[in-house]
């Protein structure tokens, strides 16, 4: 009762199957292989992409800390630098500046 067709076959209710044929199945099978492969490698470079920015992040991360420690003591530095005490000083030692006394002060009128 075989029918002389390669090709198919009968399921388990008497109906005809078609079996793909053997060339079909490795085509198949190599693009599926062949889409396996790059998508690993697609996986190992983004893996790769995202140590290298995650290392770049903790560098930038490091400089932000020392440039806000640097920013700090520059801002120590400005205050003691500028504190009205200080320039009051200098200006009595280096410019030989005073005070003036009370009958040295004119008030002028609009």
């Amino acid at each position: 009762m075989a029918q002389g067709r390669n090709a198919s076959t009968t399921s388990g209710f008497g109906w005809p199957v078609e079996r793909p044929r053997p060339t079909l199945m490795l085509l198949l099978n190599g693009v599926l292989l062949v889409l396996c492969l790059v998508s690993s490698l697609a996986v190992i470079a983004t893996s790769h992409e995202i140590r290298e920015r995650y290392a770049r992040l903790q560098q930038l991360e490091n400089e932000q800390q020392q440039l806000q420690t640097e920013w700090g003591q520059l801002l120590l530095e400005e205050s003691a630098w500028s504190s009205p005490s200080r320039i009051e000083r200098l200006a009595s030692q280096r410019l030989e500046m005073r005070l003036p006394d009370v009958d040295e002060v004119e008030v002028i009128q609009p």
